[in-house]
């Protein structure tokens, strides 16, 4: 039962050698581009949602954090893509994996985060000690802002592995009910079914949300550090 359970979330191999590399690769392909000067519906479609969320995300910046937009409207783009992917019957979604989350969380972060010690280095250092703060209390929460700041990443990446995780295994414990129940009780497979259905419409929100959540943050991350 748990080999079959968590089965999904294991790195698949071809002829022994891992397959994630070209699962990784394989969402940027789907992305549709045009080569005409009038473009159809669906690519009018894909650069409004594209614009409307670079600047909801890109308003609240300056001009060098701007400088971020391409990065992070690919990386939202990325990570949707690859939550939506993931969804599909007999498919493998790089997100549930924490060293994949880490590995696009602790570049994004740290990059943020030594622009804003190499642009103002005060403001930076400030965080780590509030506004009149009480002297003996000054080791202990500069300790604490400490611990805060180099948790964010990690926090980061375990937010989108519980999430897109909860998510499959749901819906894999849903579906496995109601296969057993088809030869048992009929109208009771009908309700777990319509169940199953109501869940993948809320995954699906949820895998868009979280990608959206992953790359707000960062943009915050990257706000207040420059």
């Amino acid at each position: 039962m748990n080999e079959n359970l968590f089965a999904s979330f294991i790195a698949p191999t071809i002829l022994g050698l891992p397959a994630a590399v070209l699962i990784i690769l394989f969402p940027p392909l789907l992305i549709p581009t045009s080569k005409y000067l009038i473009n159809n519906r669906l690519i009018t479609t894909q650069q409004w949602l594209i614009k409307l969320t670079s600047k909801q995300m890109m308003t609240m910046h300056n001009t060098k954090g701007r400088t971020w937009s391409l990065m992070l409207v690919s990386l939202i783009i990325f990570i949707a893509t690859t939550n939506l992917l993931g969804l599909l019957p007999h498919s493998f979604t790089p997100t549930t994996q924490l060293s994949m989350n880490l590995a696009m969380a602790i570049p994004l972060w740290a990059g943020a985060v030594i622009m804003g010690f190499r642009s103002k280095i005060k403001n930076a250092l400030a965080h780590f000690l509030p506004q009149g703060t009480p002297t003996p209390l000054i080791p202990m929460l500069v300790i604490i802002e400490a611990i805060s700041l180099l948790i964010q990443p990690m926090a980061l990446a375990v937010r989108l592995t519980a999430n897109i995780t909860a998510g499959h295994l749901l819906m894999h414990l849903i579906g496995s009910a109601t296969l057993a129940m088809s030869t048992i009780n009929l109208p009771s497979t009908l309700i777990i079914f319509t169940i199953l259905i109501l869940l993948t419409i809320l995954e699906i929100a949820v895998a868009l949300i979280q990608a959206y959540v992953f790359t707000l943050l960062v943009s915050l991350y990257l706000h207040d550090n420059t």
